[in-house]
């Protein structure tokens, strides 16, 4: 049987600390893995949000610490209902900025109704930041208090201000280096594969409706599953 995402293998590191990008295995090249729920569905099949301040629970299980560039009390702790790559309908997690928790439930209302596909959707916890890279992530998320790739200055997504959207589907690339290492299969774009995001699709435009930008506009880097209030 092939590995699942658990258990496949650190990948070997580039001098930067990243992964080496490898050939997308068989079983992840039309990735379609069924979604591992965290939070209880939704019991009708009906798209529901929520919107409130962080628990203090949840808070200690993220990334967040007093060194990040946000206030917890400025954050939000957003639930979402998906519809998974099982076609289930499941509900997701994030963390944003207060000033945006209310437009982000409103794009992820709109990609339910549009049938668009979600993998996980879960808050990034402390030892993921440091774990050995398996080149297999494909968590749709926000706040991540880290730096932007290959930077010093804060990311967007460390003010809450930014989410990404099916990670592998949609990866991140500059020169040789891919993000999740694995995905370079879904770097070939005339690809017309569920999850993947498109310019002409329903997630650049359900984010464009509230004012965020697509990653997948920029030359270099080119981050296909990066949406920023900031524009970085």
């Amino acid at each position: 049987m092939p590995a699942t995402a658990a258990e496949r293998p650190p990948l070997p590191l580039r001098p930067d600390g990243y992964g080496v990008a490898q050939p997308t295995p068989p079983d992840l090249v039309d990735r379609r893995l069924p979604t591992r729920d965290i939070l209880p569905p939704p019991a009708d099949g009906r798209f529901v949000s929520t919107v409130g301040p962080v628990p203090d629970d949840v808070l200690a299980r993220s990334t967040w610490k007093p060194e990040c560039p946000v206030r917890a009390a400025d954050l939000r702790y957003v639930t979402v209902t998906f519809r998974g790559f099982d076609g289930g309908a499941h509900t997701g997690e994030l963390i944003v900025a207060a000033t945006v928790a209310d437009d982000v439930a409103t794009v992820f209302g709109d990609l339910y109704a549009a049938d668009f596909p979600i993998e996980e959707m879960r808050v990034v916890e402390p030892a993921e930041l440091t774990a050995p890279p398996t080149g297999d992530d494909n968590n749709t998320t926000a706040f991540v208090c880290r730096p932007a790739v290959g930077l010093t200055r804060w990311s967007a997504h460390a003010l809450g201000l930014a989410v990404d959207v099916n990670p592998f589907q949609n990866p991140y690339s500059k020169g040789d280096l891919v993000l999740p290492e694995l995905a370079s299969a879904y770097l070939d774009r005339d690809r017309d594969l569920p999850g993947m995001i498109s310019g002409g699709g329903p997630v650049v435009a359900a984010f464009a409706r509230i004012g965020w930008k697509w990653g997948g506009h920029w030359t270099s880097p080119v981050d296909r599953h990066h949406f920023s209030r900031t524009g970085t």
